[in-house]
């Protein structure tokens, strides 16, 4: 029997242009870090409490000072190429079922169309070797009504991934990336991306957008206790959907060493293989606050707003249902789950 999420993915795949495919679902090296992502979080068991009143279920966190569903979404680029409305589809679906939704820079649709659908929205951002350079972008996002910045640390380049067919460059629309730059950022010298990050550019965000800046790609307990001394607001242990360096530990392992580095004073969120109301009360359980999703809504993504919000939806369902079979009311009730000693 296949699950929900498996003829997700396969109606996106049979109703996807091969070239944009093989860009959602593509792993850079072996691509091994993409394909052990997943069987991480289901090779984690849970000891559930019983004796608990699980009448009242409420799946509600704190977002950075928003209310908001335990998953966002992640930021990916070309949603625009899934689906004619793209992220403003996402974004409708995502305010809709009241959660986070997270806009890449790349993204082909103007900031202000995604804002108007009344979503919570961060920005991610790569800051280019010419910080300068990346202002209008991020005074634009913040007029928009932007309510955090995302800064991916993980990306001093991108990495390669072996392309059989067409580049998804090639097929897709003129205009469908980068909406939100002006038009010669990318001649400017200095526009390429940063290959000299440090902990500064956490505080050089903050003092230049007045928002909170939160770390993405973080791994290491060490690099994730230095994002929280710069200034940062929560980190995010990603992989970037294994498309950045193959062979990268998977993020169920890695969040339990960040969370256990940085205490209970550190917010930390985690993405990576995450895909049904399990994995989500599972990393809840590892020590996570949040979690994103990457993939999964751009299955749903094919069939518009609607196929986003069944997505949501059904996430929902799934994830009241596991935090009652845990004996949990509220995700972060699932903390210790993965340790009967506590």
């Amino acid at each position: 029997m296949t699950s929900w999420q498996e003829r997700l993915r396969a109606r996106a795949g049979e109703r996807t242009p091969a070239a944009v495919w093989d860009y959602v679902e593509h792993g850079s090296g072996q691509s091994l870090t993409r394909d052990e992502a997943a069987p991480a979080w289901s090779s984690l068991r849970l000891w559930p409490r019983v004796l608990r009143d699980v009448t009242d279920v409420d799946l509600t966190v704190d977002m950075l000072g928003t209310p908001a569903l335990p998953w966002g979404v992640a930021p990916t680029s070309l949603q625009v190429a899934l689906h004619p409305e793209g992220d403003v589809a996402m974004a409708r679906a995502t305010a809709g079922a009241g959660g986070v939704m997270v806009v890449s820079s790349n993204t082909g649709t103007p900031f202000e169309d995604i804002a108007a659908t009344g979503v919570t929205w961060w920005l991610q951002v790569y800051l280019p070797a010419d910080r300068t350079l990346a202002l209008p972008m991020l005074q634009r996002a913040v007029a928009a009504g932007a309510s955090a910045v995302v800064l991916t640390v993980d990306t001093p380049v991108v990495a390669s991934w072996d392309v059989a067919g067409d580049l998804v460059w090639d097929v897709v629309p003129p205009g469908s990336a980068r909406a939100n730059f002006p038009a010669d950022h990318d001649s400017q010298p200095g526009s390429e991306k940063a290959t000299d990050l440090g902990p500064q550019d956490v505080d050089w965000l903050l003092r230049r957008t007045g928002l909170p800046v939160v770390a993405k790609g973080v791994l290491r307990p060490d690099d994730a206790l230095r994002c929280l001394q710069a200034g940062a607001a929560a980190v995010w242990v990603s992989t970037h959907g294994g498309r950045q360096l193959d062979r990268a530990v998977d993020t169920a392992t890695a969040v339990r060493a960040v969370r256990a580095a940085v205490g209970e004073s550190g917010t930390v969120y985690v993405d990576g293989g995450i895909r049904s109301g399990t994995d989500v009360v599972t990393a809840f359980a590892a020590g996570a606050d949040a979690v994103f999703l990457g993939r999964l809504p751009l299955y749903g993504l094919v069939d518009g707003a609607d196929g986003v919000a069944q997505m949501h939806r059904r996430l929902r369902e799934e994830t009241t249902e596991v935090l009652r079979l845990t004996g949990s009311r509220t995700p972060p009730d699932a903390r210790g789950l993965l340790d009967p000693g506590l």
